[in-house]
């Protein structure tokens, strides 16, 4: 008897530490999958970044405009989430931007700079706008500070010159891997001009970020969805007969400007001969004139 109640008192012990006993699990974990980092020479990614640069000198797009709440662009285009536009970007400095409400057709905007002077027609408020490219005092009015020059440095690269000092690093974080090349300006005392970022998964342009004195970041400019796009025929000197790539995606942002704007890039031609006319803005008959930058000129 006093051995079976034994038997039975360790088995029912048994029991309840199996019971109790913690149950321990292996759960695999996959590590996040990145794409493999391609390898490149700072000889290399300049020279890929100059034939892009020389291998574009006009450009005739039509694109979804997206700005970002408090922007410039959002004291236009308010009323709508965004709105298609066609542009025309031609070297060295001329570019025509015309905004249209989706749906109806209606034209919100339509702006002009040759690198000297900007004209802005805004027909919703019955407004022409005239004012210097240098002059860039902002206004606490937002449709005074449209500058369609800020759109043509992302569009149009400046070639780095074989005596411009370039720095070459590498950078990591967990959205992916860079090459990044920092082009100085001055030579006693060197700032930074501007840094070209390469996404080491495609070695495409990813990135680029332009800075004035000081250290001052002018704009930060982002690149992806890289494809080949329609083209007639390559500048002189524009480098081999490989197709030219175009990003479908650009996202502008000036931080000092209040100023930030997502392109997407629906259809482009490069290369394509534009008349000179349609570089032209005339006032519309009726406008209110305003001269930006001078004194008492309000909206």
């Amino acid at each position: 008897m006093k051995r079976a109640l034994s038997c039975i008192f360790v088995a029912t012990v048994t029991a309840f530490s199996g019971g109790c006993a913690p149950v321990r699990t292996t759960t695999r974990v996959e590590p996040s999958a990145r794409p493999v980092a391609k390898e490149a020479s700072r000889a290399q990614l300049l020279d890929a970044y100059n034939s892009t640069a020389r291998g574009v000198n006009t450009i005739n797009a039509t694109v979804q405009l997206k700005p970002t709440a408090g922007s410039r662009y959002s004291g236009v285009i308010e009323e709508y989430h965004d709105a298609k536009a066609f542009l025309l970007v031609q070297r060295p400095a001329d570019i025509r931007m015309i905004g249209q409400a989706p749906v109806v057709g209606k034209t919100i905007f339509d702006m002009v700079s040759d690198g000297e002077t900007f004209r802005v027609s805004i027909p919703t408020k019955n407004k022409f706008l005239v004012g210097s490219v240098a002059a860039e005092t902002a206004s606490k009015k937002p449709i005074e500070n449209l500058r369609p020059q800020h759109l043509l440095d992302p569009l149009l690269w400046t070639e780095i010159g074989p005596q411009e000092p370039v720095l070459f690093e590498e950078f990591n974080d967990e959205r992916g891997r860079y090459y990044v090349l920092t082009v100085l300006r001055g030579t006693e005392t060197p700032a930074i001009a501007r840094k070209i970022w390469f996404n080491r998964a495609d070695l495409q342009v990813s990135r680029l970020t332009t800075y004035g004195r000081d250290g001052l970041l002018l704009s930060d400019v982002q690149y992806s969805d890289w494809r080949p796009f329609a083209t007639t025929a390559r500048p002189a000197g524009g480098g081999s007969e490989t197709p030219l790539l175009f990003p479908r995606k650009i996202r502008i942002e000036r931080p000092h400007d209040d100023y930030t704007l997502e392109l997407d890039v629906t259809a482009v031609t490069l290369n394509n001969t534009i008349p000179a006319d349609r570089f032209k803005l005339e006032q519309p008959a009726g406008s209110e004139l305003v001269h930006v930058g001078e004194k008492g000129s309000g909206l």
